[in-house]
């Protein structure tokens, strides 16, 4: 059973038809990575690729082996000695071994037209992903913390124009204000009023104090929240970070429990994803093997199609 089905859990699925294995693959649609406008820096993509155009070609290379992928929700995941018991909007569903690729949920910033914003790319949540893009711009990083703040120092590598918009509850320590401004970041401390998206490149913002402001982009450093709750339920362990503690294989702290992608580790990359979504497979692919569960002897070979 694999559960999601963006980067890591199409991997995954990938790898486990062409590894001839029964599974399932239960989806929600709520992919992070259909949010992507487009990606410049997953290899293989010189002119990049959109998040949607990606999943559906991942997708579709699934299938091809066979995979089953149904859209749903998984409400509750039971780990017993038998292997694991999941409730599903499809009905009540059993598995040997569960991939859990259930990613992350960002936490929002208060921009209105958001989904309109990130599509158009004036606001963005990855400055590893397309920092590259914003190269001389001007942009505001929406933060809290000091966390945050290290994510606007770390945009000073593309942008002499950098400011900090703090909406934190409180005021700003003394000490990460200091190291924003010794690292050329500008700091804006007035409760943000309001925020408008005009235009192609223009996002505003309205402050109590000061007139208001313009930015090329937006990068939302409110951070995520990792989707754990099932894995939680099945008794799996999670790091300080709030992600899924697992081996060098994927494995979670409850036998045949594996997990990949973003709600593993803090990363948040394609190509990290993809490829702990390979390592579990192949980790799942070899439980059954040891334990003496073949794949079928025979099967026909998928008509060679195009992508």
């Amino acid at each position: 059973m694999i559960v999601g089905a963006g980067p890591a859990g199409l991997t995954a699925a990938i790898y486990l038809a062409r590894f001839r294995r029964r599974f399932v693959v239960v989806e929600s649609g709520e992919s992070r990575a259909a949010w992507i406008p487009r990606s410049h820096n997953h290899p293989g993509f010189p002119d990049g690729v959109r998040g949607p155009v990606l999943l559906d070609r991942m997708r579709r290379q699934a299938e091809r082996y066979g995979a089953r992928i149904l859209h749903g929700r998984v409400e509750e995941l039971h780990a017993g000695a038998q292997g694991f018991r999941l409730s599903t909007e499809a009905g009540p569903l059993r598995a040997r071994n569960v991939i859990l690729a259930t990613g992350v949920l960002d936490n929002a910033p208060p921009i209105p037209g958001l989904e309109d914003g990130v599509a158009r790319g004036l606001v963005r949540i990855c400055p590893i992903c397309d920092g590259y893009e914003v190269i001389g711009l001007r942009v505001g990083v929406i933060g809290l913390d000091d966390h945050c703040a290290r994510e606007a120092l770390f945009l000073r590598t593309y942008s002499d124009d950098v400011a900090f918009i703090h909406v934190g509850p409180g005021a700003l320590p003394a000490d990460t204000a200091q190291m924003l401004r010794a690292g050329g970041v500008e700091v804006i401390e007035s409760a943000l009023r309001g925020v408008r998206i005009r235009g192609r490149r223009i996002t505003a913002f309205d402050f109590e104090a000061g007139e208001p402001r313009t930015f090329d982009v937006v990068y939302s450093a409110l951070g995520v929240t990792p989707r754990t709750r099932l894995a939680v339920h099945a008794g799996a362990k999670l790091d300080d970070g709030g992600r899924l503690v697992v081996g060098d294989h994927q494995e979670t702290s409850v036998p045949g429990l594996y997990a990949a992608g973003d709600v593993v580790r803090g990363l948040n990359q394609i190509s990290t994803a993809q490829g702990e979504g390979a390592i579990a497979a192949t980790a799942v692919h070899n439980r059954l093997r040891n334990a003496g569960v073949a794949a079928p002897s025979a099967v026909a070979r998928p008509a060679k199609t195009g992508l």
